[in-house]
């Protein structure tokens, strides 16, 4: 079966219906409580740090942890209030992400454009998944 609409086409037909950032705009509201950004990178890309603060989801599980009647929900998307910044490693997957998740019916949903490597190449701060840990646990204590 041949592919009548392929990859490119799917990325920039989302790109013309979500709400895409700059990392300049994403790292003015890094201290935001009322912006979350999600890594929905694979977990082997994680290894490369992430953004700092970032909530890792990843891309195969998203729909499933944002919609409340799946068995996988994270609370955490429950949060109308918040602003759910997604980002991957080039802006492909996050824009097709973010277009879903708009096909389900959220409304705060956006992405970074050029995804984890702009934010390197722009020189935005990250931190390692055991850094990100170590945050959380001590949050927690």
């Amino acid at each position: 079966m041949p592919i009548t609409k392929g990859f490119r086409t799917l990325v920039d037909e989302a790109m013309a219906q979500v709400t895409t950032y700059s990392v300049e705009q994403v790292q003015a509201r890094l201290n935001d409580p009322a912006v979350q950004i999600v890594d929905i990178r694979d977990i082997r890309e994680l290894d490369q740090g992430t953004v700092v603060g970032s909530f890792h989801a990843p891309r195969g599980m998203l729909e499933f942890w944002v919609d409340p009647e799946s068995p996988y929900f994270k609370k955490l998307f429950a949060d109308e209030s918040r602003e759910f910044i997604l980002f991957c490693g080039a802006g492909w997957r996050s824009a097709l992400a973010t277009k879903a998740l708009q096909d389900m019916g959220m409304t705060n949903v956006a992405h970074i454009d050029g995804g984890y490597a702009e934010w390197l190449k722009q020189g935005a701060p990250t931190e390692t998944l055991e850094q990100q840990k170590a945050k959380r646990a001590a949050a927690k204590a």
